[in-house]
């Protein structure tokens, strides 16, 4: 395996490197976990496709492009609250 360099800023270098840390590993280790992990958008095409394809098999339900646009915009919506709950109990610490 040849490794590769990439530029980032020194913040960002530096929480990558405190989650390696806290997880015990290395910060190339934790680099590959996050490409593992992380979908191309073919990727979930596929997944969303299969999932179609199972809800339909399965239980008779046929997922409408305007569900599956209305699902993505209730996740985005929950992510952000989340995500903003979090900043707000961090701030209060």
């Amino acid at each position: 395996m040849s490794d590769v360099m990439i530029r980032v800023p020194a913040e960002v270098r530096d929480q990558l490197a405190a989650v390696a840390e806290a997880r015990g590993t290395s910060l190339r280790a934790l680099m590959g976990e996050i490409a593992a992990q992380t979908l191309t958008p073919e990727q979930i095409q596929e997944r969303a496709d299969r999932t179609r394809a199972l809800l339909a098999e399965r239980f008779g339900h046929y997922v409408t492009d305007e569900e599956s646009a209305d699902m993505r915009r209730k996740m985005r919506e929950a992510t952000a609250a989340h995500r903003a709950a979090l900043a707000e109990a961090e701030s209060s610490r």
